[in-house]
């Protein structure tokens, strides 16, 4: 199950109507999954576009949010080895879209598109990868001859992502964050120190029950019953006060039938 340790509340609510809507509806040549234990990590498997080197292969690429997302741009690496002049070695993603052109208002959709457009066209003249950059401005076959050789070694098509699973894990963090919330309004409002209210289905066989009339009906109303630390003394001083009560009137009871007998006694004498 995905949990929120790393976002927000309220971005792990958008984020999640995203990612289920990516599930359902995905962009073209695009499949994402998602990180079971941390929905900060965003994995999605790109299929190389057709006419370009990497037709035919399989990348996959993820997305790192961090805390402070959308307000700053999520960073986007390819694990797949790739040449390519935006993608540096260790698989930095180079595009505007991921620093000076980010707008919180760009959702995961946009950034997927824009990452799969990149094998498109490049952008050798902002290249990460210098050798791929500088190859592809001056002799483009051999470019091309390089970034066919690499999609065939290491872009092979890749274990899908379990079908539904986003929708899952969705439905499971919806369903945490709902009892989440509605733990902390509790705790919020119960006062410091202050005994929980204990919850009960029915009416207690202890609580006696008294008819009100009102609008010309009868209307049953339950006698508040004591709960919390203070109510359980209350109720154990009043049951031991009962107790010693009803020892004292069995002790004065016996001591009569004890007169009586004795008083019998003497009068056969």
């Amino acid at each position: 199950m995905a949990t929120n340790e790393n976002l927000p509340p309220n971005v792990i609510k958008q984020l999640a109507k995203e990612l289920k809507n990516l599930d359902e509806s995905p962009p073209e040549g695009i499949k994402v999954g998602v990180n079971d234990d941390d929905f900060s990590i965003i994995y999605a498997d790109i299929e190389g576009p057709a006419g370009t080197p990497y037709e035919n292969g399989v990348f996959r690429m993820k997305l790192l949010l961090s805390r402070d997302f959308p307000h700053s741009p999520p960073k986007g690496y390819f694990l797949t080895k790739i040449f390519h002049p935006n993608i540096a070695t260790n698989g930095e993603i180079c595009v505007n879209t991921l620093k000076k052109d980010w707008n919180p208002s760009l959702g995961l959709r946009h950034i997927l598109i824009v990452v799969r457009c990149l094998l498109i066209e490049p952008f050798p003249e902002s290249a990460l990868n210098e050798q791929a950059g500088k190859m592809l401005l001056e002799n483009y076959e051999e470019y091309a001859k390089h970034a066919r050789l690499y999609t065939g070694i290491h872009a092979k098509p890749k274990p899908k992502f379990k079908t539904g699973a986003i929708s899952e894990s969705t439905t499971a963090l919806n369903v945490d964050q709902t009892n989440s919330s509605a733990l902390n309004a509790d705790q919020k409002n119960t006062a410091p120190g202050a005994a929980l209210p204990v919850i009960s289905a029915s009416p207690s066989p202890l609580a006696p029950i008294t008819v009100t009339r009102g609008n010309g009906q009868d209307q049953p109303s339950v006698a508040p019953v004591e709960t919390g630390v203070s109510g359980c003394a209350a109720s154990a001083a009043t049951t031991t006060t009962t107790i010693r009560k009803e020892g004292g009137l069995a002790k004065a009871q016996a001591d009569k039938k004890k007169i009586d007998a004795r008083k019998k006694s003497l009068k056969r004498l």
